[in-house]
C-alpha cells in the first residue's frame, strides 16, 4: 500500500511520521512531495531568525529529508511540486523544479491512500505582484532566506515598510527594529492585531509606537515606487513611505486550487472540510490537513479557518494515526494563539465582542488592569486581561491578554477552561499557583473572572 503526501511541513510531516509509526515500511510505503528546499521546520521562528534572536537557519529545521528516509523509510522529495490529482485514477503528478528538462521533469506517481496537506497561500495584492527588488512575503524557510540575503545584501536596506499588522506583521516589526533599520507598519484596519478586540489593539499600537515604530492605521496601500529596479518607496493613500525593503504580512489563504481542480469538495470557508478523522467527506482513502483545512470552533459550533502551526500538527498527528490503523479524532479549535513584539506579550482565545455578535449570544464583557507578579517584586509588569461572557450563563467565551513579563502565557489557562465550557463564577475559584515571582495573590486571571461576575449582575 502507498501514500502519498502532499506538502512536507507541520501537517504533513506529521501525518507521514505517525502514520510510519503505525504502519511499518513493509506494510505502508510513504512518499512525500514538497515544493521548497526544506521539510519539518518551523515556519513560525522565521521572523526570530530574521531579527537574529536564532542564531542559524538550520536551528528551525526539525529532521532533514536524509533523516526521514534513512531513519523512518520515509520518501522525501524536496523541490518537487504536484500538479494535478486524479482522484479517479488515484494519481498524482509531481514536477520535479530542479530537473534539467524546461519546466521540471514531470512524475505520475499512483496512491492508494492520499494527505493533502499544501497549508495556505500569503495574500499578495496586484501592486506587490512586479519585478522590484526588496519585495517579501513570509511563508517559508525559503521566503526567509531570500529576504535575509536582502538585509544583508549591498547597498544594505534602512528603512523597512511592513504592510500588515497582523502576527507576521508585528513580528517582522520587531525583527526589523533588531536589525536597526527605521521601521513604519501600515495596516488598512483602525488597528494593529484585528485578532483581538479594539480596545485591546490600542494598547498594542501604543507599546509599538513606544518601541519607535511609525504605526499608521486606516491606511490603504496602492503602489510601490522604484529605483534602479529595487523598491525605493510604498505608495499609499495617506503619503508615500521611503523604502529600502517592503515586508508582507496580510493574511493567508487556504492553497486549494489543486484540490478544487481535483474535485475535492470545499466548505463554507473555502478551506477543506473534514471528519472528526480527518478524512475528505464523500472522497475515499483521502485524508487533509494544515492550514488547508476548516475546523469547528469549540465556542460557536460552526465551520472556522484557523491556520496555525499547533493546529497543523495535531492534526497531522490525527490524520497519520488512522491512516497507519490506530484511531485518532481531531476535536475542534479554540482559536488560542500567542504573540510578542519585543517585551510586548499578546494572547487570545475563543470569540472576540465582534465574533460574539455575530454568532448571536448575549455578553458581558469584563476588562481589568493588574500585574504579572507582586507589585512589590523586582520586574512586575501591567497586564490587561479581557473577558467575554455569555450573560445569563457565565460560561466563558472568549479572552485576552496584553502585557508584559509572561502576560501572554496566562492565555493558556483562559484557554483550559474556556475549552472545558466553564463559566466565569467556577473561574474565580481556580486554584492557580502563587508566589511573589509569578503572581500577586489575586492573580490576573481570578481578578478579570470576578470583575465578568459582577457584569453579570448588573443591568441587560
Amino acid at each position: 500500500m502507498r501514500l502519498v503526501v502532499i506538502g512536507g511541513d507541520a501537517a504533513g510531516m506529521s501525518a507521514a511520521s505517525q502514520a510510519r509509526r503505525h504502519a511499518p515500511a513493509d506494510r505502508l510505503e510513504i512518499v512525500v512531495f514538497e515544493r521548497s528546499h526544506v521539510v519539518s521546520y518551523s515556519a513560525c521562528g522565521i521572523p526570530y531568525w530574521v531579527g537574529g534572536l536564532v542564531g542559524d537557519r538550520d536551528d528551525l529545521v526539525v529532521r532533514t529529508p536524509a533523516v526521514f528516509r534513512d531513519e523512518f523509510a520515509i520518501d522525501v522529495r524536496p523541490r518537487h511540486e504536484v500538479v494535478a490529482v486524479d482522484l479517479a485514477a488515484r494519481e498524482v503528478t509531481a514536477v520535479d523544479l530542479d530537473g534539467d528538462r524546461p519546466g521540471g521533469r514531470e512524475i505520475r506517481m499512483g496512491f492508494d491512500r492520499l494527505v493533502y496537506a499544501t497549508g495556505a497561500s500569503p495574500l499578495r495584492p496586484p501592486w506587490a505582484v512586479s519585478a522590484v527588488g526588496g519585495v517579501y512575503g513570509v511563508q517559508t524557510l525559503d521566503d526567509g532566506c531570500a529576504l535575509r540575503e536582502w538585509l544583508d545584501g549591498d547597498p544594505r536596506p534602512e528603512r523597512a515598510v511592513v504592510v500588515g499588522a497582523g502576527y507576521i506583521g508585528v513580528e517582522m516589526a520587531e525583527a526589523m527594529v533588531r536589525r536597526g533599520l527605521t521601521v513604519t507598519l501600515v495596516d488598512h484596519a483602525d488597528q494593529p492585531m484585528s485578532t483581538v478586540d479594539p480596545d485591546m489593539g490600542a494598547l498594542v499600537a501604543d507599546a509599538l509606537r513606544g518601541l519607535g515604530i511609525d504605526v499608521r492605521t486606516g491606511v490603504t496601500v496602492h503602489g510601490l515606487e522604484s529605483s534602479g529596479g529595487r523598491v525605493s518607496a510604498v505608495a499609499t493613500d495617506g503619503g508615500v513611505l521611503p523604502a529600502d525593503v517592503v515586508v508582507l504580512g496580510l493574511g493567508v489563504t487556504p492553497n486549494v486550487s489543486l484540490a478544487e481542480e481535483a474535485g475535492i469538495p470545499l466548505g463554507a470557508t473555502g478551506a477543506i472540510p473534514t471528519d472528526l478523522r480527518m478524512r475528505v467527506p464523500g472522497v475515499e482513502d483521502v485524508w487533509a490537513a494544515g492550514d488547508c483545512v476548516q475546523t469547528t470552533h469549540r465556542v460557536t459550533g460552526l465551520p472556522a479557518y484557523v491556520p496555525l502551526g499547533t493546529h497543523a500538527n495535531k492534526q497531522g498527528r490525527v490524520a497519520g494515526i488512522n491512516i497507519g490503523g490506530g484511531y485518532a479524532t481531531f476535536p475542534g479549535v479554540a482559536g488560542t494563539a500567542v504573540t510578542k513584539v519585543c517585551d510586548l506579550e499578546v494572547g487570545r482565545t475563543g470569540l472576540l465582542e465582534a465574533e460574539a455578535e455575530r454568532a448571536g449570544f448575549a455578553f458581558v464583557a469584563a476588562k481589568v488592569r493588574s500585574t504579572s507578579r507582586a507589585g512589590y517584586f523586582p520586574g512586575s509588569a501591567p497586564m490587561t486581561v479581557k473577558l467575554i461572557a455569555e450573560r445569563r450563563s457565565g460560561r466563558l467565551l472568549g479572552a485576552q491578554v496584553v502585557g508584559q513579563s509572561e502576560a501572554a502565557k496566562r492565555i493558556d489557562a483562559l484557554a483550559v477552561a474556556l475549552w472545558n465550557g466553564m463559566t466565569v463564577e467556577e473561574m474565580t475559584g481556580l486554584d492557580l499557583g502563587y508566589a511573589p515571582p509569578y503572581a500577586p495573590v489575586w492573580d490576573p486571571v481570578l481578578i478579570a473572572a470576578r470583575k465578568a461576575v459582577e457584569e453579570m449582575t448588573g443591568p441587560g
